[in-house]
Formats: structure tokens, C-alpha cells, sequence
């Protein structure tokens, strides 16, 4: 019988798995660990830089329409990379691909996978980023998921500069078995025991190599053999992100609740009672729209003291939004400078007195921080990200000591707020939403009547410690 959470491709499995470096787990890389396929973003970069020539297009046309005729493989496809970048250094190559995770690929890993990686990582398994793409997609995607092995395909480099000769061997399809299991010999990793993390139907000699093939988001045919195999997939969708009619829909609907909340203002002859109707529900009708939906321990904690300074952990850029819908009246808060001037966000952050700070002078930010502190004193609540700026982590990083200072200086309590797993409807800089479900607990609020500047810390890291205690052993109801 089957221990509960140890089911073939649960996380559970994993964390239950013998440890050492002879069990090795192996992911390819598109449409595996990230969205999509990186050479569509390399050839769009490419193309927004004026970097591809017409040549260059009918060519690989060319090879893509034999291909598909049986008259050509991945091979032709990649000779016409290597020869189209013959004489480019190659150290320039890299850093073009290090841009183009950068700016591009990293909202596209899977947090699903990167928690897969980290539970293999953490047995002790020798992982490896096994991929037919280019060194120039793949090693940017491995340095930030820290997999030290790396198999991809490569072009030859003389004194730094390409030959326009592909290097061999060639990994596709039965050529990425033999060289997997060349590495598995060279390394004591025992194939029998080993994990393979792929989505592509010419994947299936590797799946067959190993002793726990585990297809993710399956092609057609490779969906066909896992089912008549017994192979778990697993199928993602964190990084599919909304339409942009429903992305619109859902940044729309604050005009008709914005006007809603604008006449009761002027009725009411008080804007705060105008936001505190509109801003919430604005914020709810959005994630909605947007298939958000949210399990939230500890409401009550909102509530117990009011005001108080609801401190959060910063993922994403939905992590405030999401404690403003949750802390939901009579509050104001804490943003980043460059958030003033957002045609929305800006002016619905001046309305509710927001103040937007320059984090690279500290002077001008205690200046700015005062208005914030008064408004406290009046029994307004500040809502703020004490580590400062949006960490692809999930850890918690520094505290900033700002949050701790005007919850001192107002005479009023902390509240914890933990989310764990924001990036699960965003990465680190989307602008958009993924539907799923985010994990909220609410503290219970921290009196901060007896701290002492002396030692505010030692204060400061007791509550960190509360988020890394939640975020490791999850509370329930």
C-alpha cells in the first residue's frame, strides 16, 4: 500500500527517496522546467535587434519545411545556427543568453519544477539540466536554479570565437540517451534508480533509460505511451498566464467600482470612506476575473488590533495588492519610487496617501516616512514589504528596520502576514496574473511597547524567524 504524499511523482516520493549522488535526476528544459520553448525568445530578441537576416530565415525555413517532409532532422536545424554565428565570440554569446533569462526566461521557470529540483537537490541526488537546446538558453537557467551538471548541445569555439561547426555529440532524441548514460557511467549514477523530467515525444528513449520516467506536459504521442506505461504526469499551467481580454477585464473593473467608491466619498465628504469601499472590492472582483483564489489561516489576526503595521514577504508584483485586499479599510502604506508616476497604481496610492521612497537614499527615506508615521498616530495602519524589494526566493531575506521603527515611533502593534506561494499566479516581474490558489497566514500581532532601539535587531530577526518557522511548517485552520 501506497504511504500518503509518496505517490510516483509527488514531491512526497522524492523527500521520501534513499539520498546520495548514485540516484541522479535529469530535466530537460522547454516546456519541462520553463513555459514555452527559449529559442522562440532568442529568435524574437534577435529579431527586435535587427540580428537575423532574410537569408538566415529562408534557410531555416527551409530546414524546418524538410523536416517536417522527413527530409531533414534537429541536426540540419542547428548547423544553420552554428553557421549563421561563425566568427562571434563566444563569451558574447553568453552574455546575449544571460540578458535573455534575464529579461525574458525567468518569468517562465515552473515554480512547480524549481520545488521538484530543490526537493532532489536536497537529497543529495546529482541533478542535471539535460537539454537539445543551446548552451546559450540552458546554463543561464541552471546557474539559477544551482544545477552544477549540465548536457546541451554546443557549438565549437576556437581561441574564443565559433567555427560555425556544431560540436558532437548531438543531443536529440536516442543521441541524448547514449549521452545521459555515457555521463551515468562517468559519474556512479545508477539509471535504475534515476529520474527523468521531460515533456517531448522524441524524449522517449531517455524515459526508457531510466527507472522512473516522469513526463511533464506531455506531447501527444508521449502522453500515449506514459498512459499504456503507468508513467505519472504532471501538467502545469503557473506559467500559462491570462488572456489579455481577461488581464483587461480585470485591471478595467476598478472604473465602475472607482466611480462607485468616488460618489460615496463626495456623499460622505471623506475620500478614505470612498477607498475603503472601492479599493477592497476592486482588488477582489480583479483576482476573480483572473481565477486568484486564496486559503487564508488566521483572518481574525486582521482585526485584533487595529492600527498596526501589517508587514509581508515580497515575492511578485501582487504580493501588496494581495495585503491590501486582505487588511482591506483605514490603511495606507509603503512603495518604491518608481511606482509614482504608474497611470493606476500611482494615483490610487496618492489618494490613499502612499508614500513612494527612494531606497537608494536613506536620509530622504526617513523624511518621507514621517507623514506615514502621523498618519498612524491617527489610526491609519501601514502596510509594507520589510525586506524591501521582490527576492526569487523562498526564503525570507533581511529585514529592513524602517517597518519597526514607525510601528515604535506610533505606538502600535506588527502584524505578520506570510504568503507561500504568490509566484504560483506570478513570477518575480509579470505584469500579469495565472489563475491558482495562493496560501495566506495572518499572524498574531507583535507588541513592539517594550523593544528598545538597542536592540531592535535582535527584535526584528525574532520576527523573521515567525516567517521562516510558517513558511516551514504551514499552519492549519
Amino acid at each position: 500500500m501506497k504511504q500518503p504524499g509518496r505517490t510516483p511523482g509527488s514531491l512526497g516520493e522524492i523527500e521520501a527517496s534513499p539520498k546520495g549522488k548514485r540516484i541522479g535526476a535529469f530535466f530537460d528544459l522547454d516546456g519541462t522546467l520553463i513555459a514555452g520553448f527559449s529559442a522562440s525568445h532568442l529568435s524574437k530578441e534577435r529579431m527586435r535587434k535587427r540580428d537575423v537576416t532574410l537569408a538566415e530565415l529562408l534557410r531555416t525555413l527551409g530546414v524546418a519545411l524538410n523536416a517536417s517532409a522527413g527530409r531533414s532532422d534537429f541536426e540540419d536545424l542547428l548547423r544553420v545556427g552554428a553557421e549563421t554565428w561563425e566568427g562571434r565570440r563566444d563569451d558574447e554569446l553568453m552574455e546575449m543568453g544571460e540578458r535573455l533569462f534575464q529579461t525574458r526566461l525567468v518569468n517562465l521557470v515552473y515554480p512547480e519544477m524549481r520545488e521538484i529540483v530543490r526537493a532532489h537537490q536536497a537529497r543529495g541526488h546529482t541533478v542535471v539540466l539535460c537539454s537539445s537546446a543551446t548552451c546559450y538558453q540552458v546554463e543561464p537557467v541552471a546557474r539559477f536554479l544551482g544545477i552544477d551538471h549540465v548536457l546541451c548541445n554546443r557549438f565549437a569555439v576556437k581561441e574564443g570565437v565559433l567555427t560555425g561547426a556544431v560540436a558532437k555529440p548531438v543531443l536529440w532524441g536516442k543521441g541524448k540517451a547514449r549521452v545521459v548514460q555515457a555521463f551515468a557511467g562517468k559519474h556512479g549514477v545508477d539509471l535504475d534508480k534515476s529520474y527523468f523530467y521531460a515533456d517531448g515525444d522524441e524524449d522517449q528513449a531517455l524515459m526508457h533509460l531510466v527507472g522512473k520516467p516522469r513526463p511533464v506536459n506531455p506531447g501527444r504521442q508521449l502522453t500515449r505511451v506514459a498512459d499504456k506505461r503507468g508513467w505519472p504526469i504532471q501538467r502545469f499551467t503557473s506559467r500559462n498566464t491570462n488572456s489579455a481580454l481577461r488581464s483587461l477585464a480585470g485591471v478595467a473593473s476598478v472604473l465602475p467600482i472607482g466611480l462607485a467608491g468616488l460618489g460615496l466619498g463626495v456623499m460622505k465628504q471623506d475620500k478614505r470612506a470612498g477607498l475603503n469601499f472601492a479599493f477592497p472590492k476592486w482588488l477582489e472582483t480583479m483576482f476573480r476575473i483572473n481565477g486568484v483564489k486564496f486559503n487564508v489561516v488566521g483572518r481574525e489576526n486582521l482585526w485584533n488590533h487595529r492600527p498596526a503595521v501589517f508587514i509581508f514577504n515580497h515575492r511578485n508584483n501582487y504580493d501588496a495588492l494581495i495585503t491590501a485586499m486582505l487588511v482591506e479599510k483605514d490603511f495606507t502604506g509603503v512603495g518604491k519610487k518608481e511606482v509614482e508616476n504608474h497611470w493606476l497604481m500611482g494615483n490610487l496610492g496618492k489618494l490613499a496617501d502612499v508614500a513612494f521612497i527612494d531606497r537608494s537614499d536613506t536620509k530622504a527615506t526617513l523624511e518621507q516616512l514621517k507623514p506615514i508615521e502621523d498618519l498612524a498616530r491617527k489610526g491609519i495602519s501601514i502596510s509594507i514589504a520589510p525586506e524591501g524589494t521582490r527576492l526569487d526566493t523562498q526564503e525570507v531575506g533581511p529585514f529592513k528596520k524602517g517597518a519597526f521603527r514607525m510601528a515604535m515611533a506610533a505606538g502600535i502593534p506588527v502584524v505578520p502576514i506570510v504568503i507561500r506561494n504568490a509566484e504560483i499566479i506570478a513570477a518575480r516581474d509579470a505584469g500579469s496574473l495565472s489563475p491558482g490558489t495562493v496560501d495566506v497566514a495572518v499572524l498574531p500581532a507583535v507588541d513592539v511597547g517594550g523593544w528598545k532601539l538597542e536592540a531592535l535587531s535582535e527584535h526584528i530577526e525574532t520576527v523573521r524567524q515567525q516567517y521562516l518557522d510558517t513558511l516551514r511548517n504551514w499552519p492549519s485552520e
